[in-house]
């Protein structure tokens, strides 16, 4: 791989231990890639932040490396955290520590606090603009979405990009290898968001690392590809998806018809509990967009939530702040608004929660293993009927 003359200065450690050590991530990254140059990014976004995933051993590297004066080079948002006001008091006050200080570490770098997996909703990247993205939901949407250009990053190699302000030159960084190469024809029209998070899993089984073009769908909403693209990083390694049947294609691409009967295999897969009285309800992985909380509101106006479930909705604080009115609707329903975090990477079993009900296909991918809570799957509407009293 070609450095410059000034990474070559980085990588011999002239401009310290920290920089050299990221650089030597990136390099690495590069070489295994078939990277031949580093190219600067706009933004990176940074997963391994909640205390739950992440642990000490982590926890040694973010100090070594501060302690060594790391700074971010490009503007650096953050994933969600494992607490959130509501939890500080809920949860052992070893845990909380741990968690605050890993925030304060990156906070100390210069990454910005947004704490959550949606942080195009405040931030949103140019078209064409090279990122350096870590968490596959927001990957995905931001490619596919949005037209930016991310590959799939892991937590160290975003924070290296984010020190360095640079990431390997491979993948769908290259227009190239942003070209569909399987085409999935959509027999139905899904009907809700579990339906097309259902979808989106069902292709990510079939498509693994892949870019599809999805031919079928009748003007999805922008919550609705969120869900897909969530759900597809979920179940698959595919970095985007095509969803506008304006390309020029291959006719000889492999082509894949998807049925109804197929998601609603995927759905009853994943719901691992049958339909009785949840714990917990969790509304907001990925976490919920303005239109979401407005609906949400919409549809909790004048009701009660029965106090025996516990009833979350994680959003970041942006969409928080700025829909006041629909959040004290919804919150004097008796529904908790969560930011910082979400039911995934906090600890919902140390608060008693056994089962989870929640509209979100990629939420039900990972509870089982990650929090050992069964789960079921149903519709927004759906849950708000089952909870309300």
């Amino acid at each position: 791989m070609h450095l410059t003359r000034e990474e070559e200065r980085i990588l011999d450690g002239e401009y310290g231990w920290a920089c050299q050590t990221c650089m030597r991530i990136l390099v690495k990254l590069g070489e295994l890639y078939g990277a031949t140059k580093l190219i600067p990014i706009s933004s990176a976004h940074i997963s391994g932040v909640s205390y739950k995933t992440l642990g000490d051993a982590a926890i040694d590297f973010l100090k070594a490396i501060t302690e060594k004066n790391a700074k971010v080079k490009t503007f650096s948002t953050l994933n969600p955290s494992s607490i959130d006001p509501y939890l500080t008091d809920k949860l052992p006050r070893n845990l909380v520590e741990k968690q605050f200080e890993i925030l304060k570490l990156y906070e100390k770098m210069g990454a910005k606090l947004s704490l959550s997996c949606t942080p195009y909703y405040e931030y949103i990247p140019s078209k064409n603009s090279n990122l350096a993205w870590a968490e596959s939901s927001a990957v995905v949407y931001a490619n596919s979405v949005l037209g930016a250009w991310t590959n799939r990053e892991g937590a160290p190699s975003a924070l290296a990009s984010a020190i360095i302000g640079k990431t390997p030159n491979y993948g769908v960084h290259k227009p190239e290898n942003r070209k569909p190469n399987i085409i999935i024809d959509v027999s139905f029209q899904p009907e809700n968001e579990v339906e097309y998070g259902a979808l989106g899993y069902h292709l990510g089984e079939i498509v693994k690392d892949k870019i599809p073009l999805i031919r079928g769908l009748k003007n999805p909403s922008l919550d609705e590809l969120k869900q897909l693209g969530a759900a597809l990083a979920s179940s698959g390694m595919t970095n985007m998806f095509h969803y506008k049947e304006t390309l020029k294609l291959n006719e000889k691409l492999e082509k894949i018809t998807v049925e109804k009967q197929e998601i609603n295999s995927v759905i009853e897969k994943l719901s691992s509990s049958k339909r009785e009285k949840p714990d917990m309800i969790f509304i907001g992985c990925p976490h919920c967009s303005l239109e979401e909380i407005k609906f949400l509101a919409k549809l909790l106006e004048g009701k009660k939530i029965n106090s025996k479930i516990e009833f979350w909705v994680c959003v970041s604080k942006h969409v928080k702040k700025q829909e006041k009115k629909s959040i004290e609707v919804i919150e004097r329903s008796g529904v908790k608004v969560l930011t910082d975090t979400c039911a995934v990477v906090t600890w919902t079993r140390r608060l008693g929660v056994e089962r989870i009900m929640t509209n979100s296909v990629k939420a039900a991918h990972y509870l089982p293993t990650m929090n050992n809570v069964n789960v079921i799957v149903v519709p927004l509407r759906e849950c708000i009927q089952i909870s309300t009293i």
